[in-house]
């Protein structure tokens, strides 16, 4: 196990870039599956999550090429699916969430897979009755064996049909379509995700030769195919990075620029931090995020508390509300944040109330959070990161506050921050890591 110490109180000033999308990049490294020809994708993130997908495909028998730092090839032409039956290969899937989305391409080239019930953030249910719901639409029947806590999933020849999704479902979504682009006929699903990385799995697939129309909205049609062909693909900048840095730069930063940051593919990300008073200007496709002297939270035009609440894309991401709740800790007002989507993801506020935060926990899902306009810092302490969105917040509030903090289990924040502290400590922060 691992810890960060960090010494409050450096401001930081400088450039940083983010690092290619965590999600997406889980997304098309899976579909490289769908074809024995060679998929290329660049610009893959160096963090756990992603590293331990890969090394599970490796032991299927995926061969991955490493050309570069980020930029790898996958070439799935002599899988090993009797290992999918391993209670190895049960293991693995059991402590990433990400394995999940081995299900769709496994499905849809073979006409089988065997999935453990995922592992990943602890942040309340995450149930999979959506990508299960898709596959039997198609036509798959599943079984769930309890005593090893396996789903066994089997068609003999998936068919296309319609489907209305009972939740807008980001992973239901990607398997949905990944297990269909081979399917035989037409399927057409409505209340799909529609975030960019939805959209740039399916560019990938249409580049592998798949045929999916309706991209960026949530009604997709996929023509099934007989096969899929090699491909290229750049995973697009993370956003929820771009966005936890914005949190930075408004906790700590003297003058920060992201760069690269796919200003069109933020969605409601800046907007979300400008009403809490962060001044963010563009600049071509970057984001420079000045120094102020107060952040001051908008009302809304009846002049009730503001209400910053988590959506289905184009709505707010729930990955950076607790980045938000820190961010208004120190903001001149009052907001209100409600956490729609996972009942566990706001408990870790207590750490920052003994922080000295003055934050209002309604119960699991709202949480109000009065700023402290910059006249009372939050004081160092000892935390544990429950999971990688709040394991960054408590990261933001121990570089903002006063003395020094320790932050354990930070596993969990490499999940999705690659190499997080040196990035960081190049703009002037103080963080070292050190082992238990």
């Amino acid at each position: 196990m691992e810890s960060f110490i960090i010494e409050g109180g450096h401001q930081l000033h400088g450039e940083i870039t983010p690092q290619g999308a965590k999600n997406e990049a889980l997304e098309v490294i899976c579909a490289s599956i769908l074809t024995r020809e060679p998929v290329r994708i660049a610009n893959i993130p160096d963090i756990l999550d992603v590293n331990n997908l890969i090394r599970l495909l490796k032991d299927i028998g995926v061969k991955v090429t490493k050309h570069a730092p980020g930029d790898f090839t996958f070439q799935a032409d002599e899988l090993n699916l009797d290992y999918l039956d391993s209670d190895e290969f049960v293991k693995s899937c059991s402590s990433l969430r990400g394995s999940v989305l081995m299900i769709g391409p496994l499905l849809g080239r073979f006409g089988k897979a065997t999935v453990a019930q995922p592992g990943g953030d602890k942040i309340g249910r995450r149930r999979l009755d959506t990508h299960f719901l898709g596959f039997k639409n198609l036509g798959a029947k599943f079984v769930h064996v309890a005593d090893r806590n396996v789903f066994e999933i089997q068609a003999k020849q998936l068919r296309g049909s319609y489907m209305l999704l009972d939740e807008a479902s980001i992973t239901g979504t990607a398997n949905i379509i990944m297990a269909a682009v081979m399917a035989r006929g037409t399927t057409t699903i409505y209340n799909a995700a529609c975030e960019p990385y939805i959209q740039q799995l399916c560019h990938l697939l249409n580049a592998m030769g798949a045929n999916i129309s309706g991209i960026a909205s949530n009604l997709l049609t996929i023509v099934g195919v007989k096969e899929l062909h090699a491909a290229r693909h750049t995973i697009l900048p993370d956003m929820i990075e771009v966005g936890s840095f914005i949190g930075m730069a408004a906790m700590v930063g003297d003058g920060i620029r992201i760069k690269n940051a796919s200003v069109n593919n933020l969605g409601l990300i800046p907007e979300a931090f400008r009403r809490l008073g962060v001044k963010i200007i563009t600049e071509g496709d970057d984001l420079l995020v000045p120094r102020l002297p107060h952040y001051e939270v908008d009302s809304f035009i009846d002049g009730s508390i503001m209400t910053l609440a988590d959506a289905p894309w184009p709505g707010l991401t729930p990955d950076l509300l607790s980045v938000l709740i820190v961010v208004a800790t120190q903001c001149r007002g009052s907001v209100l944040i409600h956490q729609k989507m996972f009942e566990s993801r706001l408990f870790f506020v207590d750490k920052l109330i003994d922080m000295g935060a003055q934050i209002i926990l309604c119960d699991p899902h709202r949480a109000v959070v009065i700023g402290h306009d910059h006249k009372l810092r939050l004081r160092a302490g000892r935390m544990t990161s429950p999971d990688i969105r709040a394991g960054i917040a408590l990261l933001i509030a121990a570089m903002s506050a006063n003395g020094t903090s320790r932050i354990d289990n930070i596993a969990q924040i490499d999940r999705g921050y690659q190499d997080i502290e040196h990035r960081l400590n190049a703009l002037g922060a103080n963080i070292k890591r050190v082992q238990n």
